[in-house]
Protein backbone atom coordinates (compact mmCIF):
# COMPACT_ATOMS: atom_id res chain seq x y z
CA UNK A 1 0.00 0.00 0.00
CA UNK A 2 1.37 3.17 -1.19
CA UNK A 3 2.70 5.39 2.17
CA UNK A 4 -0.39 8.35 1.11
CA UNK A 5 -2.92 5.52 1.54
CA UNK A 6 -1.58 4.63 4.40
CA UNK A 7 -1.73 7.71 5.96
CA UNK A 8 -4.99 8.85 4.10
CA UNK A 9 -6.98 6.03 5.34
CA UNK A 10 -6.61 6.86 9.31
CA UNK A 11 -7.31 10.66 8.39
CA UNK A 12 -10.52 9.61 7.00
CA UNK A 13 -11.47 7.61 9.93
CA UNK A 14 -11.08 9.81 12.30
CA UNK A 15 -13.09 12.66 10.09
CA UNK A 16 -16.02 9.53 10.27
CA UNK A 17 -15.73 9.65 13.99
CA UNK A 18 -15.63 13.29 14.29
CA UNK A 19 -19.15 13.55 12.13
CA UNK A 20 -20.79 10.67 14.15
CA UNK A 21 -19.65 12.55 17.10
CA UNK A 22 -21.28 16.13 16.07
CA UNK A 23 -24.73 13.87 15.17
CA UNK A 24 -24.60 12.45 18.40
CA UNK A 25 -24.15 16.19 19.81
CA UNK A 26 -27.08 17.61 17.93
CA UNK A 27 -29.08 14.86 18.98
CA UNK A 28 -28.67 15.01 22.36
CA UNK A 29 -29.20 18.83 22.39
CA UNK A 30 -32.39 18.69 20.27
CA UNK A 31 -33.93 15.95 22.83
CA UNK A 32 -33.14 18.16 25.64
CA UNK A 33 -34.28 21.12 23.80
CA UNK A 34 -37.70 18.31 22.75
CA UNK A 35 -38.04 17.74 26.71
CA UNK A 36 -37.71 21.08 28.26
CA UNK A 37 -38.70 23.78 25.35
CA UNK A 38 -42.03 25.14 26.70
CA UNK A 39 -44.41 28.14 25.11
CA UNK A 40 -44.11 27.97 21.60
CA UNK A 41 -42.27 28.92 18.94
CA UNK A 42 -41.20 32.79 20.21
CA UNK A 43 -40.16 30.77 23.47
CA UNK A 44 -38.15 28.08 21.70
CA UNK A 45 -36.25 30.40 19.50
CA UNK A 46 -35.09 31.82 23.34
CA UNK A 47 -33.95 28.32 24.15
CA UNK A 48 -32.31 27.84 20.97
CA UNK A 49 -30.15 31.51 21.40
CA UNK A 50 -29.49 30.19 25.02
CA UNK A 51 -28.17 26.65 24.05
CA UNK A 52 -26.75 26.62 20.35
CA UNK A 53 -24.96 30.49 20.92
CA UNK A 54 -23.52 31.14 24.19
CA UNK A 55 -23.77 27.19 25.62
CA UNK A 56 -22.16 25.49 23.01
CA UNK A 57 -21.11 28.41 20.86
CA UNK A 58 -21.97 26.34 17.44
CA UNK A 59 -22.96 29.47 15.79
CA UNK A 60 -22.21 33.33 16.57
CA UNK A 61 -25.13 35.57 17.86
CA UNK A 62 -24.94 37.23 13.77
CA UNK A 63 -24.72 33.72 12.42
CA UNK A 64 -28.16 32.93 14.95
CA UNK A 65 -29.71 35.77 14.30
CA UNK A 66 -29.36 35.33 10.27
CA UNK A 67 -30.56 31.94 10.18
CA UNK A 68 -33.70 33.29 12.61
CA UNK A 69 -34.23 35.84 10.16
CA UNK A 70 -34.21 33.81 7.23
CA UNK A 71 -36.99 30.98 8.99
CA UNK A 72 -39.76 33.86 9.72
CA UNK A 73 -39.15 35.02 5.73
CA UNK A 74 -40.34 31.34 4.49
CA UNK A 75 -43.71 29.28 5.59
CA UNK A 76 -43.55 26.77 8.04
CA UNK A 77 -42.37 26.25 11.60
CA UNK A 78 -39.63 28.67 12.08
CA UNK A 79 -38.19 27.52 15.43
CA UNK A 80 -38.00 23.78 14.11
CA UNK A 81 -36.58 25.22 10.77
CA UNK A 82 -34.01 26.83 13.44
CA UNK A 83 -33.12 23.56 14.50
CA UNK A 84 -33.01 22.04 11.08
CA UNK A 85 -30.95 24.38 9.91
CA UNK A 86 -28.38 24.39 13.34
CA UNK A 87 -27.68 20.85 13.14
CA UNK A 88 -27.03 21.30 9.15
CA UNK A 89 -24.85 23.68 10.25
CA UNK A 90 -23.18 21.21 13.09
CA UNK A 91 -22.90 17.75 11.52
CA UNK A 92 -24.35 18.13 7.64
CA UNK A 93 -27.57 16.24 6.64
CA UNK A 94 -27.50 13.04 9.07
CA UNK A 95 -27.29 16.16 11.76
CA UNK A 96 -30.57 18.29 10.56
CA UNK A 97 -32.47 15.05 10.11
CA UNK A 98 -31.18 14.58 14.42
CA UNK A 99 -32.50 17.82 14.96
CA UNK A 100 -35.66 17.69 13.52
CA UNK A 101 -35.52 14.09 15.37
CA UNK A 102 -34.36 14.96 18.83
CA UNK A 103 -36.77 18.23 18.61
CA UNK A 104 -40.14 16.82 17.94
CA UNK A 105 -40.00 12.90 18.70
CA UNK A 106 -40.75 13.49 22.62
CA UNK A 107 -43.69 15.64 22.13
CA UNK A 108 -45.07 13.83 18.82
CA UNK A 109 -44.83 10.81 21.36
CA UNK A 110 -46.77 12.51 24.09
CA UNK A 111 -49.45 13.37 21.48
CA UNK A 112 -49.87 10.35 19.97
CA UNK A 113 -50.23 8.80 23.41
CA UNK A 114 -52.67 11.39 23.80
CA UNK A 115 -54.46 10.46 21.36
CA UNK A 116 -54.68 6.83 22.22
CA UNK A 117 -55.31 6.87 25.70
CA UNK A 118 -56.85 10.35 26.90
CA UNK A 119 -58.71 12.12 23.52
CA UNK A 120 -62.06 11.58 25.23
CA UNK A 121 -60.57 14.75 28.22
CA UNK A 122 -62.49 17.64 28.04
CA UNK A 123 -59.81 19.66 29.75
CA UNK A 124 -57.56 19.82 32.93
CA UNK A 125 -58.94 20.42 36.13
CA UNK A 126 -58.24 23.69 38.10
CA UNK A 127 -55.01 22.25 39.26
CA UNK A 128 -53.92 21.36 36.09
CA UNK A 129 -55.12 24.77 34.77
CA UNK A 130 -51.95 26.18 37.35
CA UNK A 131 -49.49 23.91 35.52
CA UNK A 132 -50.11 24.89 32.16
CA UNK A 133 -50.15 28.22 33.53
CA UNK A 134 -47.01 27.81 35.04
CA UNK A 135 -45.72 26.35 31.60
CA UNK A 136 -46.72 30.05 30.25
CA UNK A 137 -45.21 32.06 32.63
CA UNK A 138 -41.52 30.20 32.08
CA UNK A 139 -42.08 30.72 28.56
CA UNK A 140 -42.56 34.92 29.24
CA UNK A 141 -39.26 34.50 31.25
CA UNK A 142 -37.13 32.38 28.13
CA UNK A 143 -38.84 35.10 25.54
CA UNK A 144 -37.77 38.47 27.89
CA UNK A 145 -34.14 36.92 28.57
CA UNK A 146 -33.64 36.30 25.04
CA UNK A 147 -34.76 39.67 24.10
CA UNK A 148 -32.21 41.26 26.64
CA UNK A 149 -29.54 39.15 25.37
CA UNK A 150 -30.15 39.48 21.16
CA UNK A 151 -30.67 43.50 22.15
CA UNK A 152 -27.63 43.55 23.15
CA UNK A 153 -25.83 42.13 20.54
CA UNK A 154 -27.83 43.51 17.46
CA UNK A 155 -29.02 46.85 18.31
CA UNK A 156 -25.81 48.45 19.38
CA UNK A 157 -25.88 52.08 17.95
CA UNK A 158 -29.05 54.39 17.68
CA UNK A 159 -29.69 53.61 13.50
CA UNK A 160 -30.43 49.48 14.52
CA UNK A 161 -31.90 50.60 18.04
CA UNK A 162 -34.58 52.73 15.76
CA UNK A 163 -35.39 49.54 13.57
CA UNK A 164 -36.09 47.33 16.69
CA UNK A 165 -38.46 49.75 18.02
CA UNK A 166 -40.19 50.89 15.10
CA UNK A 167 -40.58 47.29 14.30
CA UNK A 168 -41.72 46.27 17.57
CA UNK A 169 -44.33 49.42 17.44
CA UNK A 170 -45.97 48.47 13.84
CA UNK A 171 -46.48 44.89 15.09
CA UNK A 172 -48.27 45.49 18.35
CA UNK A 173 -50.26 48.23 16.51
CA UNK A 174 -50.85 46.09 12.84
CA UNK A 175 -49.96 42.09 14.43
CA UNK A 176 -49.64 39.03 11.52
CA UNK A 177 -47.99 37.24 9.74
CA UNK A 178 -48.03 40.00 6.80
CA UNK A 179 -46.91 42.57 9.11
CA UNK A 180 -43.51 40.36 10.07
CA UNK A 181 -43.15 40.16 6.54
CA UNK A 182 -43.22 43.71 5.87
CA UNK A 183 -41.69 44.23 8.48
CA UNK A 184 -38.26 42.08 7.91
CA UNK A 185 -38.47 43.29 4.33
CA UNK A 186 -38.08 47.41 6.00
CA UNK A 187 -35.58 46.28 8.20
CA UNK A 188 -33.73 44.47 5.16
CA UNK A 189 -33.60 48.72 3.33
CA UNK A 190 -33.14 49.96 6.53
CA UNK A 191 -30.09 48.66 7.14
CA UNK A 192 -28.41 49.04 3.82
CA UNK A 193 -29.37 52.86 4.42
CA UNK A 194 -29.00 53.07 7.68
CA UNK A 195 -26.22 50.63 8.61
CA UNK A 196 -23.01 50.45 6.32
CA UNK A 197 -21.00 50.99 8.60
CA UNK A 198 -22.04 48.09 11.23
CA UNK A 199 -20.05 45.51 11.89
CA UNK A 200 -20.98 41.84 11.52
CA UNK A 201 -19.86 38.29 11.07
CA UNK A 202 -18.78 38.34 7.65
CA UNK A 203 -19.07 34.64 7.80
CA UNK A 204 -22.65 33.17 7.04
CA UNK A 205 -22.98 29.52 8.37
CA UNK A 206 -21.30 26.79 6.75
CA UNK A 207 -24.58 25.44 5.43
CA UNK A 208 -22.98 23.75 1.94
CA UNK A 209 -26.41 23.60 0.09
CA UNK A 210 -25.84 23.05 -3.66
CA UNK A 211 -27.68 24.84 -5.88
CA UNK A 212 -28.98 21.49 -7.79
CA UNK A 213 -30.16 20.59 -3.77
CA UNK A 214 -31.76 23.73 -3.40
CA UNK A 215 -33.72 23.71 -6.70
CA UNK A 216 -34.57 19.90 -6.50
CA UNK A 217 -36.07 20.83 -2.54
CA UNK A 218 -38.32 23.89 -4.08
CA UNK A 219 -39.40 21.52 -6.89
CA UNK A 220 -40.40 19.17 -4.90
CA UNK A 221 -41.90 21.50 -2.75
CA UNK A 222 -44.07 22.47 -5.54
CA UNK A 223 -44.67 18.90 -7.18
CA UNK A 224 -46.12 17.88 -3.58
CA UNK A 225 -48.30 20.85 -3.67
CA UNK A 226 -49.68 20.37 -6.39
CA UNK A 227 -49.88 16.37 -6.60
CA UNK A 228 -50.76 15.41 -3.35
CA UNK A 229 -54.62 16.86 -4.15
CA UNK A 230 -54.56 15.68 -7.49
CA UNK A 231 -53.83 11.89 -6.29
CA UNK A 232 -56.54 12.29 -3.18
CA UNK A 233 -59.62 13.37 -5.22
CA UNK A 234 -59.23 9.71 -6.69
CA UNK A 235 -57.95 8.30 -3.11
CA UNK A 236 -60.90 10.41 -0.68
CA UNK A 237 -60.57 9.24 3.23
CA UNK A 238 -57.09 7.79 2.71
CA UNK A 239 -53.49 8.02 3.62
CA UNK A 240 -52.91 10.43 0.67
CA UNK A 241 -55.82 12.25 1.36
CA UNK A 242 -54.89 13.05 4.48
CA UNK A 243 -51.52 13.66 4.01
CA UNK A 244 -52.81 15.94 1.18
CA UNK A 245 -54.28 18.31 4.37
CA UNK A 246 -51.48 18.32 6.41
CA UNK A 247 -49.10 19.34 3.59
CA UNK A 248 -51.11 22.14 2.55
CA UNK A 249 -51.35 23.65 5.71
CA UNK A 250 -47.93 23.11 6.30
CA UNK A 251 -46.79 24.75 2.97
CA UNK A 252 -49.06 28.14 3.18
CA UNK A 253 -48.92 28.92 6.88
CA UNK A 254 -46.66 31.90 7.99
CA UNK A 255 -46.19 32.69 11.43
CA UNK A 256 -46.04 29.47 13.39
CA UNK A 257 -48.03 27.06 14.76
CA UNK A 258 -50.90 29.02 16.41
CA UNK A 259 -51.12 30.19 12.46
CA UNK A 260 -52.12 26.57 11.26
CA UNK A 261 -54.94 25.67 13.32
CA UNK A 262 -57.75 27.17 11.55
CA UNK A 263 -56.12 25.72 8.41
CA UNK A 264 -56.14 22.14 10.21
CA UNK A 265 -59.75 22.52 11.66
CA UNK A 266 -61.69 24.10 8.52
CA UNK A 267 -60.37 21.12 6.34
CA UNK A 268 -60.35 18.32 9.23
CA UNK A 269 -63.85 18.80 10.97
CA UNK A 270 -66.20 19.92 7.97
CA UNK A 271 -64.77 16.71 5.93
CA UNK A 272 -65.43 13.86 9.03
CA UNK A 273 -61.91 13.34 9.66
CA UNK A 274 -62.24 14.49 13.43
CA UNK A 275 -64.86 15.88 15.82
CA UNK A 276 -64.90 19.40 16.90
CA UNK A 277 -64.41 18.46 20.30
CA UNK A 278 -61.48 16.07 19.96
CA UNK A 279 -60.22 18.39 17.79
CA UNK A 280 -60.01 21.22 20.52
CA UNK A 281 -59.34 18.68 23.07
CA UNK A 282 -55.74 18.06 21.48
CA UNK A 283 -55.28 21.81 20.85
CA UNK A 284 -55.26 22.39 24.61
CA UNK A 285 -52.66 19.53 25.41
CA UNK A 286 -50.89 21.08 22.99
CA UNK A 287 -50.27 23.91 24.80
CA UNK A 288 -49.02 21.68 28.15
CA UNK A 289 -46.19 19.89 26.10
CA UNK A 290 -42.62 21.28 25.08
CA UNK A 291 -41.67 20.71 21.47
CA UNK A 292 -43.45 22.09 18.41
CA UNK A 293 -46.47 23.01 18.32
CA UNK A 294 -47.01 21.12 14.88
CA UNK A 295 -46.55 17.62 16.54
CA UNK A 296 -50.46 18.60 17.33
CA UNK A 297 -50.49 16.55 13.45
CA UNK A 298 -49.40 13.30 15.72
CA UNK A 299 -52.13 13.87 17.82
CA UNK A 300 -54.89 14.83 14.94
CA UNK A 301 -53.46 11.80 12.71
CA UNK A 302 -54.02 9.18 15.83
CA UNK A 303 -57.47 10.16 16.91
CA UNK A 304 -59.21 10.70 13.45
CA UNK A 305 -61.85 8.86 13.13
CA UNK A 306 -61.47 8.13 9.49
CA UNK A 307 -58.17 6.36 9.94
CA UNK A 308 -57.73 2.67 10.55
CA UNK A 309 -54.41 2.60 11.55
CA UNK A 310 -53.74 5.70 14.17
CA UNK A 311 -49.91 4.69 13.98
CA UNK A 312 -49.73 4.68 10.23
CA UNK A 313 -52.05 8.09 10.57
CA UNK A 314 -50.11 9.86 13.20
CA UNK A 315 -46.76 9.54 11.58
CA UNK A 316 -48.18 10.37 7.85
CA UNK A 317 -50.06 13.88 9.50
CA UNK A 318 -46.34 14.11 11.21
CA UNK A 319 -44.42 14.07 8.31
CA UNK A 320 -46.25 15.66 6.15
CA UNK A 321 -46.80 19.11 8.14
CA UNK A 322 -43.04 19.06 8.66
CA UNK A 323 -41.85 18.22 5.01
CA UNK A 324 -42.75 21.83 3.09
CA UNK A 325 -40.94 23.95 5.90
CA UNK A 326 -38.39 21.93 5.87
CA UNK A 327 -37.74 21.94 1.90
CA UNK A 328 -38.82 25.44 2.03
CA UNK A 329 -35.99 26.42 4.10
CA UNK A 330 -33.05 24.06 2.30
CA UNK A 331 -34.23 25.83 -0.65
CA UNK A 332 -33.81 29.20 0.85
CA UNK A 333 -30.50 28.65 2.76
CA UNK A 334 -28.01 28.53 0.06
CA UNK A 335 -29.10 32.34 -1.57
CA UNK A 336 -29.30 33.38 1.86
CA UNK A 337 -25.54 32.13 2.59
CA UNK A 338 -24.61 33.95 -0.74
CA UNK A 339 -25.99 37.13 0.17
CA UNK A 340 -24.64 37.25 3.74
CA UNK A 341 -20.85 37.27 1.98
CA UNK A 342 -21.64 40.78 0.55
CA UNK A 343 -21.02 44.02 1.98
CA UNK A 344 -24.30 45.36 1.36
CA UNK A 345 -26.01 42.57 1.96
CA UNK A 346 -24.46 42.45 5.24
CA UNK A 347 -25.72 45.80 6.10
CA UNK A 348 -29.45 44.43 4.80
CA UNK A 349 -28.84 41.59 7.62
CA UNK A 350 -27.83 43.75 10.40
CA UNK A 351 -31.20 45.92 9.65
CA UNK A 352 -32.70 42.29 9.65
CA UNK A 353 -31.37 41.10 12.50
CA UNK A 354 -32.64 44.31 14.54
CA UNK A 355 -36.49 44.19 12.97
CA UNK A 356 -35.99 40.34 14.65
CA UNK A 357 -35.63 41.91 17.84
CA UNK A 358 -38.54 44.31 17.46
CA UNK A 359 -40.31 41.17 16.41
CA UNK A 360 -39.50 38.88 19.27
CA UNK A 361 -40.15 42.09 21.91
CA UNK A 362 -43.27 42.34 20.07
CA UNK A 363 -44.43 38.88 20.41
CA UNK A 364 -42.90 39.14 24.25
CA UNK A 365 -46.13 41.43 24.69
CA UNK A 366 -48.81 39.83 22.49
CA UNK A 367 -49.21 37.37 22.74
CA UNK A 368 -46.97 35.88 25.46
CA UNK A 369 -47.29 38.42 28.37
CA UNK A 370 -51.17 38.91 27.62
CA UNK A 371 -51.78 35.00 27.29
CA UNK A 372 -49.88 34.24 30.64
CA UNK A 373 -49.66 37.44 33.27
CA UNK A 374 -53.36 38.38 35.08
CA UNK A 375 -51.86 39.40 38.44
CA UNK A 376 -49.32 40.56 40.26
CA UNK A 377 -48.40 37.06 41.80
CA UNK A 378 -47.69 36.28 38.20
CA UNK A 379 -45.51 39.23 37.31
CA UNK A 380 -43.41 38.20 40.42
CA UNK A 381 -43.00 34.67 39.16
CA UNK A 382 -41.94 35.93 35.72
CA UNK A 383 -39.34 38.10 36.93
CA UNK A 384 -38.02 35.10 38.92
CA UNK A 385 -37.69 33.07 36.06
CA UNK A 386 -35.74 36.26 34.25
CA UNK A 387 -33.56 36.66 37.61
CA UNK A 388 -32.32 32.54 37.69
CA UNK A 389 -31.72 32.86 33.86
CA UNK A 390 -29.69 36.18 33.29
CA UNK A 391 -28.30 36.54 37.04
CA UNK A 392 -27.99 32.94 38.56
CA UNK A 393 -27.90 31.29 35.10
CA UNK A 394 -30.18 28.59 35.70
CA UNK A 395 -30.87 25.89 32.80
CA UNK A 396 -34.47 26.52 31.32
CA UNK A 397 -35.47 23.49 32.85
CA UNK A 398 -34.64 24.88 36.49
CA UNK A 399 -36.50 27.59 35.27
CA UNK A 400 -39.78 25.64 34.24
CA UNK A 401 -39.58 23.74 37.18
CA UNK A 402 -39.97 26.89 39.56
CA UNK A 403 -42.57 28.58 37.58
CA UNK A 404 -44.51 25.42 37.52
CA UNK A 405 -44.13 24.70 41.42
CA UNK A 406 -45.25 28.65 41.74
CA UNK A 407 -48.02 28.65 40.23
CA UNK A 408 -49.30 25.30 41.21
CA UNK A 409 -48.57 26.40 44.83
CA UNK A 410 -50.70 29.67 44.10
CA UNK A 411 -53.96 26.89 42.84
CA UNK A 412 -53.57 24.84 46.26
CA UNK A 413 -53.39 28.07 48.36
CA UNK A 414 -56.16 30.24 46.52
Amino acid sequence: MPQSDRTEQPRRTGERLLRLLRVWEVLLASLQLGTTSFGGPIAHLGYFERAYVRQRGWLSGEQYGSVVALCQLLPGPASSQVNFLVGLQRAGWTGALAAWIGFTLPSAVLMFACARWTASVQGPGPFGQAIVHGLKLAAVAVVAQAVWSMAGRFCRDRATVAIAVVAALVLLLAGGAASQLIVLAAGAVAGAVLCRAAVLDASAPSLAVRPATAWGALALYLLLLIGLPIVAAFYPGSLVALSAIFYRAGALVFGGGHVVLPLLRDALVPGGWISDDRFLTGYGLAQALPGPLFTLAAYLGGASDAVHAPGAGAAVALVSIFLPGLLACVAGVALWGRLARRARARASLAGINAAVVGILAAALYDPVWKTSVRSGFDVIVALVGVLLLQRWKAPPVAVVAACVVLSGARALTA
